[in-house]
């Protein structure tokens, strides 16, 4: 299996996996939606429904796959999603934590 096919899978996982386990209790009427483009490789789950006749429509992870690189746009939990995709065999280098400005990006620890 190549690189991309790999990180498509794993991210696919890991939503799914989360979207699975953690629906906040108070959220009856609140739906996990994953969103994925593998052809574009953008990636993204979020909450929608009605809270409290409220329109709910937040986002939770926003990941997209860049030359062979997974980029971490947002990540709205307390997860830390470059460890679970590191622990999935996503390598450090191939990490980048995009909401980070590109010239600080250095000292993250990951891909600049």
């Amino acid at each position: 299996m190549d690189k991309l096919n790999k990180y498509q899978e794993i991210i696919q996982d890991i939503f799914e996996e989360y979207a699975k386990d953690v629906t906040p209790a108070n959220m009856e009427q609140i739906e996990n939606q994953l969103i994925m483009d593998k052809e574009r490789n953008h990636y993204q789950l979020v909450r929608v429904g009605w809270e409290k006749g409220l329109f709910v429509h937040q986002l939770v992870f926003h990941l997209d796959i860049k030359n062979e690189k997974v980029w971490i746009q947002r990540n709205w939990t307390d997860m830390d999603i470059a460890e679970e995709l590191m622990e999935k065999g996503v390598e450090r280098k191939d990490i980048v934590i995009g909401f980070i400005p590109a010239h600080e990006r250095i000292y993250t620890g990951y891909a600049a």
